[in-house]
């Protein structure tokens, strides 16, 4: 299997990798990966995954949600509770962002298509990208949506979005740079680009360690903190206007780091775990387990 080696540190170009954590895939494979943290910067990221091309078989699982839809079992119950609660506040952040109640949105990693479907009833002009055929199936079968393959980014004129969104998209991206360059490119002037990613600094992660299920190895890549992912939209011409937490899926992920601790009643710790979490974020948002970044572009680059 060919292995995404990094040698320099994506975010500052440093040299001294220092290895941090080892964590185990615990949907698809078994397999154990390094995390590596950037000794200048502090940026972490999953050492030796494999390369773009190879990967597709670590998500070919019933258990990777996104792309499956599967309602089976507590845990997914409630993942699908809160994406419906979630979509109503997503759609009204992108329009208050936007400072528009309907404008031209780019979705990336749409998985199976519920947010574009959501925006598209709120009068949005939307076009949505993902890498997964199912998915997009699904898109297409459910809501009418033709999401297309991400190769498509590519073809779009710049400037031709008000709002560029990923929902935890940005952390399994393997050209990271040339993605912040593509976002940058494709938005107009006013546009927001309005990223989700989960928090390596959170609470829940603190806590857990290595079996945070949010590391999610080989699948995330790159384990952004409220500091580093505001450098990245720096150096790549962004200004970080609003973040806000999303405290709610710390309950999700502490049920699954519970299983992958093969403790007992891992749904009742995880939503003890969640419910301390939730706390934390709420004195400290920076300590959410996730967290939504709106980005505007800088006025001169």
């Amino acid at each position: 299997m060919n292995r995404l080696t990094i040698t320099t540190c994506p975010l500052c170009g440093g040299t001294r990798l220092e290895r941090s954590l080892t964590c185990v895939d615990h949907y698809a494979t078994g397999e154990a990966f390094h995390l590596c943290r950037c000794g200048e910067c502090g940026f972490l990221f999953t050492e030796d995954a494999p390369v773009e091309e190879e990967i597709g078989r670590y998500y070919e699982t019933p258990e990777y949600i996104s792309h499956s839809n599967t309602h089976k079992g507590l845990t997914n119950l409630l993942y699908h509770g809160v994406r419906r609660f979630m979509l109503g506040r997503k759609a009204r952040l992108v329009c208050r962002v936007a400072h528009r109640s309907a404008g031209r949105l780019l979705d990336i990693g749409t998985g199976t298509g519920y947010f574009p479907a959501a925006m598209r009833k709120r009068g949005w002009q939307v076009e949505a990208v993902e890498k997964n055929e199912g998915a997009r199936q699904f898109a297409l079968r459910n809501f009418g949506i033709e999401v297309l393959p991400e190769g498509a980014l590519y073809g779009y004129v710049p400037g031709s979005f008000d709002v560029v969104t990923l929902w935890h998209v940005m952390e399994h991206l393997q050209r990271l740079d040339e993605t912040w360059e593509l976002l940058y490119s494709l938005l107009s002037e006013q546009g927001r680009l309005v990223v989700a990613v989960p928090n390596s600094s959170s609470y829940d992660a603190r806590k857990y360690g290595a079996y945070w299920a949010a590391y999610d190895v080989p699948r995330h890549l790159w384990h952004f903190t409220p500091g580093t992912i505001e450098r990245f939209g720096s150096k790549h011409g962004f200004i970080l206007a609003e973040r806000h937490p999303m405290p709610f899926d710390a309950f999700y992920v502490s049920i699954l780091s519970e299983r992958a601790l093969h403790r007992r009643f891992p749904f009742v710790r995880g939503m003890l775990a969640g419910m301390l979490a939730w706390f934390s974020a709420q004195v400290r948002k920076e300590r959410s387990s996730s967290m939504i970044y709106v980005f505007r572009k800088k006025t001169k680059r």
